[in-house]
């Protein structure tokens, strides 16, 4: 049986680098895993007066995210915290699927995750410390080492992302751990 690995891009951005680096995860895990991407920009703003019934992009989310093994989320850093989009997201899908037990288990209840960043000129860590505290909170089971990338001055220029060696073994040591944590 394949593992499933689902990726969630924190930049709607065509191209961004946080993409540029979840590709560069998809080649790794090329082979061990099938890596699939959420598409998730008409996920609306989370309002209870919607929540029932979801949306439909939002059931599309849910279904995609409990047909995964794990969850990879590449997250850009927007001023030093969680990207509003990537927030929506999970407040979306940590919403019990049965509304008459919210404290009932959600799409994310007990699903592997794990995060990468790429960040302008400053360290991932700031978003890495959100992640941290939110993802338990919703009752995710958090896998580390987390991977963080700086972009590369010349990118804004180019459009490409550079990831030194250094960066591409970090990748790989966490794709390896994740695949570990998958039962």
């Amino acid at each position: 049986m394949s593992k499933k690995v689902l990726f969630i891009v924190g930049s709607l951005r065509q191209g961004s680098f946080n993409h540029q680096l979840a590709s560069k995860a998809e080649n790794i895990l090329a082979g061990k895993a099938e890596v699939s991407y959420l598409d998730f920009k008409d996920v609306p703003f989370f309002n209870q007066d919607i929540e029932s019934p979801a949306p439909a992009a939002v059931a599309k989310a849910r279904e995609e995210i409990l047909a995964a093994d794990a969850i990879w989320l590449f997250s850009p850093t927007y001023n030093w915290a969680i990207p509003g989009v990537v927030k929506n997201l999970l407040d979306w899908l940590s919403r019990a699927l049965d509304l008459s037990d919210p404290s009932g288990p959600s799409a994310l209840n007990e699903k592997l995750v794990t995060v990468s960043s790429v960040a302008n000129g400053t360290s991932p860590d700031e978003v890495f410390k959100h992640y941290r505290s939110l993802l338990p909170f919703i009752r995710m089971k958090v896998v580390e080492p987390f991977t963080g990338v700086t972009v590369n001055p010349e990118a804004w220029g180019t459009g490409q992302l550079t990831v030194s060696e250094e960066k591409q073994a970090e990748l790989a040591a966490q794709a390896e751990a994740l695949l570990a944590a998958i039962y």
